[in-house]
């Protein structure tokens, strides 16, 4: 019996993304479609890491293409395909970098750092290239949080290779001072350290760069908006209206320069006792929802109050390496997949496509 390559095309289309909600086709995710006797074989291509759910994925489209008259087989190979989105107008992209997310605050204290290193750290394990890059000059975490200690190496005394953690490269200028050396710098001085830091870092091909913000909306965040090419930012706030109306600057500030929200990620959001397991929301509950909701965007999810991530940052192995397989990480694999999927929807950048044209008067 042959096979309808027109019925296979329909039950292809068809078969949604979970992730999206969405048809896998109509983000041009099905290609080199084949039909090979009674076998289909096609290619499953997603534009946002997601190596843990392969075989959850290939299963649906087999599944759909089973049902097929006259199919006994589909061959479906699954792989992920990064790619660099469109930044603020007139920016060029870093080299070797083809997306950069700030992670951002509007006050201190709401857990951005730990979150910013838990979401970098879930990219690669769903199989992307990342990078971190530690832009708190004032009160740099990441050696710390990434059990990382040592200097980064200059080949040619004018740039520095990173240094890498748990499988992702990172620099910080708490690589480049003593711990205990507090940096007393004027604003100008610390912009100049930042780019110095972004600019000659040899950063590796990389498919996500995460820029941990300084708390506030001051120099760095004007600079890092102004001359560097951020595809989005992820504004962090805990629940309690004084952490929101921070946040909401943050935000703000961001949508002024043109750089896309891509989503809110709600930190302590409930705290569940050890050892009654009485759930209590401490920082109040909904801000994040709310927040959301007045300005549009989403919330990329809610994380708890919960001392095993604090204890696990401070020892240098953070939730998503130190327990990958637990719930938690698992929140923070979920948001991770969930802000990736937000960048995938946006535009791809082009600039590199086309040649730069001089126009010379001769």
């Amino acid at each position: 019996m042959s096979i309808d390559r027109a019925l296979v095309d329909a039950a292809l289309a068809a078969v949604a993304d979970p992730n999206t909600g969405r048809p896998f086709a109509a983000a041009k995710g099905i290609r080199n479609v084949a039909i090979d006797g009674a076998t289909v074989k096609a290619e499953l291509v997603l534009g946002y890491p997601a190596r843990s759910q392969f075989d959850a994925l290939r299963a649906l489209v087999v599944d759909a293409l089973l049902k097929v008259p006259g199919v006994a087989g589909a061959d479906i190979t699954v792989s992920q395909s990064i790619v660099a989105h469109t930044v603020q107008p007139g920016m060029k992209l870093l080299p070797n970098v083809k997306n950069i997310v700030a992670v951002a605050s509007g006050k201190g204290g709401v857990g951005k750092s730990t979150t910013a290193v838990n979401l970098a750290l879930a990219l690669a394990a769903e199989g992307a290239s990342v990078g971190i890059l530690d832009a708190d000059i004032y009160g740099p975490s990441l050696p710390t949080m990434l059990g990382i200690t040592g200097r980064p190496e200059s080949p040619d005394g004018k740039t520095m290779n990173p240094l890498a953690g748990h499988g992702i490269e990172a620099n910080s200028i708490g690589f480049l001072v003593e711990q205990d050396n507090p940096m007393v710098w004027r604003g100008p001085m610390v912009t100049s350290a930042l780019e110095q830091l972004l600019r000659q870092t040899n950063w590796g091909e990389l498919d996500y760069l995460i820029v941990d913000m300084p708390p506030g909306t001051g120099d760095i965040q004007l600079t890092l908006s102004q001359r560097v090419p951020v595809t989005g930012a992820v504004i962090v706030t805990t629940p309690q209206d004084i952490a929101l109306i921070d946040a909401k600057k943050g935000l703000k500030m961001f949508e002024k320069v043109g750089i896309p929200i891509l989503g809110i990620v709600e930190n302590m959001s409930i705290h569940i006792c050890s050892n009654c397991g009485h759930a209590e929301h401490i920082f109040g509950t909904g801000g994040g929802e709310r927040m959301a909701k007045d300005y549009g965007v989403d919330v990329l999810g809610s994380l708890p109050l919960d001392m095993a991530i604090r204890e696990q940052a401070d020892g240098g192995r953070p939730t998503v390496v130190a327990d990958p397989d637990g719930r938690i990480a698992q929140m923070y694999r979920a948001i991770a997949r969930k802000m990736a999927i937000h960048i995938a929807e946006r535009a791809r950048d082009m600039s590199a496509k086309f040649p730069t044209i001089v126009v010379q008067n001769t």
